[in-house]
């Protein structure tokens, strides 16, 4: 006999494991099935985001980061290091320790708050029974349910002529693993993942190419950010070539050699390791028995309506593997969305305040549209913007790169999109995300006093520019 639940979330990412604590607030009886397993051989419920992804990406940046700064910035600041090296397997370990810490407080927080927590997989079938199969060995589990959420995530997506080794040619989980830093690493896609990541073994003294097949660079960002940031990379000496169509890559001899064809002159590269970035796609695989009423979309992605109810009774999905951006912020609103919605509680997700961040260095961040976008819906605005080469915080910390571009609706003032390109942008942007929740005008931040000297002036500024009254830059 299945034991009965309120709710079964299969999925312990961002998306699950917080919907599965909400709905155990919510007095639900409440179920988590997860998959992911640590180093160490056990559960790390967290998913891809504390696995593979957000977290130990962030680590290892830091680490470079750290790295970078230390030959190259700090001279300026009178300190001499001499013979600075970087221990790879030591900064592996930390990254690896930062991971551990954070899915083991997952485990903790799912059993603080009574959910069922379930190593293995699951398997959704007609009248929301759901099989397990456990990872730690034992018999498959039947389970059933009132709801069902389906927060099964994505994985990297693989072109064709191009196999991973998980050595030589890799995806993001190979490239945060690396034991050494490679002499050249070619990077297929400059997208967030392969500049996040490009980044990473660029500053540790690798010779990065990254291979974007499309003719512009970050064209989901705003132009006057991407073009600003194209420079910097530049200057950083990541090597991006537009309109690069990787053809095939094979191993030879330990060397990766690459086919590719730009502006239609097919030539080979070789490099030591490639990273495959080429973006990710709904993780469905095993997920749904045929009679278990769940459709997917021409995209594989899982068909939910604005509220993530599925085509099948009583089954949600949130996350990754549904419609929306690809983010793990955005997967946990939706996760505590969902669960209040099934204890009879009023929920809302609001797609258009979603920020983005891109965590090089310096950051991108931007939340709602891009210039770009309000020209081809027809929509008339203004627009402001300030230089941090004008910030006093920017310029004591060093960090005078970057600009904040903010849009606003031409007759109502009120915010539509802010874009910037800098340090600490991934906070900075917070501020103007509140702003558009609220449906704040440019006038409300420009009148809000900034503490100074900081960073955030430069919003303010970039606010009071869009009036045509900038303190500190022309008009």
């Amino acid at each position: 006999m299945s034991e009965k639940f309120d709710v079964i979330v299969i999925g312990g990412g961002p998306g699950g494991y917080v919907a599965a604590i909400r709905a155990a607030q919510l007095g639900l009886k409440t179920a988590c099935i997860d998959a992911f397993t640590g180093k160490d051989g056990k559960a790390a419920p967290g998913g891809t985001c504390l696995n593979v992804g957000c977290i130990p990406s962030k680590a290892l940046l830091d680490s470079s980061k750290h790295f970078h700064h230390l030959n190259h910035d700090y001279k300026a600041h009178g300190i001499s290091v001499e013979n600075a090296a970087i221990d790879v397997p030591a900064m592996i370990a930390r990254k690896d320790g930062v991971v551990k810490k954070l899915t083991g407080g997952v485990s903790q927080l799912l059993k603080g708050n009574k959910v069922a927590f379930y190593h293995g997989k699951g398997k959704l079938g007609a009248g929301r029974k759901v099989t397990v199969t456990p990872l730690d060995g034992g018999d498959d589990v039947t389970l059933s349910a009132d709801n069902v959420i389906l927060a099964s995530g994505s994985v990297p997506i693989q072109i064709p002529n191009i196999e991973f080794d998980g050595e030589h040619i890799v995806d993001n989980v190979g490239a945060l693993d690396f034991d050494h830093v490679p002499e050249t690493l070619g990077v297929i896609g400059a997208g967030v993942i392969g500049l996040e990541l490009g980044s990473v073994w660029s500053r540790l003294g690798a010779k990065v190419t990254m291979l974007e097949a499309l003719p512009d660079f970050l064209a989901m960002a705003d132009i006057d950010v991407a073009k600003q940031a194209a420079r910097e990379f530049k200057k950083q000496k990541l090597d991006i070539r537009l309109g690069a169509m990787v053809q095939s890559a094979a191993v030879k001899g330990g060397k990766v050699n690459v086919t590719v064809e730009i502006k239609g002159k097919e030539s080979e590269m070789t490099f030591d390791r490639l990273l495959v970035s080429v973006g990710r796609k709904p993780y469905t695989d095993g997920l749904l028995e045929e009679d278990s009423g769940v459709s997917l979309t021409g995209r594989g992605q899982i068909d939910v309506d604005d509220h993530c109810r599925t085509s099948a009774p009583g089954v949600w999905a949130i996350g990754d593997c549904v419609r929306g951006p690809m983010l793990a912020h955005k997967a946990s609103e939706e996760g505590v969305a969902v669960a209040e919605l099934i204890a009879g509680k009023h929920a809302h997700i609001h797609f258009d305040t979603v920020p983005w961040v891109v965590y090089t260095d310096p950051e991108i961040a931007w939340v709602g549209k891009t210039e770009q976008q309000l020209k081809e819906e027809g929509i008339e605005y203004k627009t402001g913007s300030f230089p941090l080469a004008a910030n006093g915080r920017a310029l004591a910390g060093g960090q005078g790169t970057g600009l904040v571009k903010m849009l606003a609706d031409a007759e109502t003032d009120q915010i539509l999109g802010v874009h910037i390109f800098g340090a600490n942008a991934s906070e900075l942007v917070s501020e103007c995300v509140v702003a558009m929740e609220f449906q704040g005008c440019s006038e409300d931040l420009a009148r809000i006093i900034h503490a100074h000297p900081t960073l955030s002036e430069a919003i303010h500024e970039a606010a009071l520019h869009l009036d045509g009254r900038a303190i500190h830059r022309g008009n």
